[in-house]
């Protein structure tokens, strides 16, 4: 048994059977709490709310399980509201969520990072770097805590049954976990991803010279069998760094989907050039035939309110019946 495994099992575990919040949730759905221990990178607990589906208590079935970022957020973004009325609409399949809640010094665990070599891939910002501890709260999550769960619950065990979701800096932390775990994650999810994260922030040309995700592709292959949904709003931000009319959200992640080129010879490749199938307009044609889709929110902006709008379509594409 790992050194992980074990802090996790001798963690502090409450079950709370209580009734949902939302009076159109059934009254037989579960919400339980953990408290777990990561001493590697975290001084406190890492508090993990799992909410079961309705019918978990009467079936022996085993589900798929999304995983989640910022599980703080999941009040402000509706998850419980939303996924009751998906279920009376009989829309999705039933799936276990595991939300993690966001440390108190978010800004070192939600990063990029390296598994080959064991290492933090840091950038800056304005706030200071960002990822110091990504390597340390990645394997956290892939070799400890999806293990865990596992383990207690009656989880669909292989990668194209689990899927890891995150928003902002938790969005650029999923697209990590899928991209260094490919055997662990199958699916990602990706809400206002911080693609703008690079190692040189000394003008626009640099940053967009250096950005990392972008560069994290560029330099791997075709994780096969990993299949991603990203989200941006079209008003995130009216900043355009390479003055082509395409604001950098929206920029960061089509650069990351199709790959980027400059006339004067530099360029990157990006999810396309790897082998991908891309949808870049999920939005008017919804299809989950491609390895990667790009969801557009016409006004949807960096908050939660927006991420509470992207929410449902990424559930359909995650675990839709039809």
């Amino acid at each position: 048994m790992s050194i992980a495994l074990r802090w996790l099992l001798g963690a502090l575990l409450v079950v709370a059977m209580q009734p949902a919040l939302a009076s159109d949730i059934a009254a037989e759905s579960a919400i339980v709490q953990l408290q777990l221990d990561a001493p590697a990178f975290a001084p406190e607990k890492i508090k993990v709310t799992v909410y079961l589906p309705p019918d978990y208590s009467h079936t022996v079935r085993h589900y798929p399980v999304l995983y989640a970022n910022d599980g703080q957020d999941m009040v402000a973004v509706g998850l419980q509201a939303t996924l009751a009325r998906l279920y009376r609409e009989h829309a999705i399949e039933p799936v276990i969520v595991v939300a993690i809640d966001m440390l108190t010094d978010r800004a070192s665990g939600y990063g990029l990072s390296d598994r080959t070599t064991s290492r933090s891939l840091v950038g800056g910002s304005v706030i200071g770097p960002i990822g110091t501890r990504a390597q340390d709260y990645s394997a956290w999550v892939a070799t400890a805590l999806v293990p865990y769960v596992d383990a207690h619950y009656r989880t669909r065990q292989s990668a194209r049954e689990r899927t890891m979701l995150g928003w902002s800096l938790g969005a650029l932390n999923a697209f990590n976990l899928g991209w260094q775990y490919p055997e662990v994650f199958g699916r990602v999810g990706a809400f206002s991803p911080s693609f703008w994260l690079a190692a040189d922030r000394t003008s626009a040309t640099t940053v967009q010279h250096t950005r990392l995700a972008q560069a994290m592709v560029d330099r791997g292959g075709k994780r096969v069998g990993l299949k991603m949904w990203f989200a941006v709003g079209t008003a995130e931000e009216t900043k355009d760094r390479d003055s082509d009319g395409i604001n950098d959200t929206v920029d960061d992640a089509q650069d990351l989907l199709e790959g980027y080129r400059e006339a004067g010879g530099f360029h990157v490749r990006g999810l396309k050039q790897l082998g991908y199938s891309i949808d870049m307009d999920y939005a008017t044609h919804p299809s989950r035939s491609a390895d990667a889709s790009l969801f557009q929110l016409q006004d949807g902006v960096h908050n939660q309110a927006s991420w509470k709008q992207m929410l449902p379509p990424f559930l359909l594409w995650a675990y839709g019946r039809h």
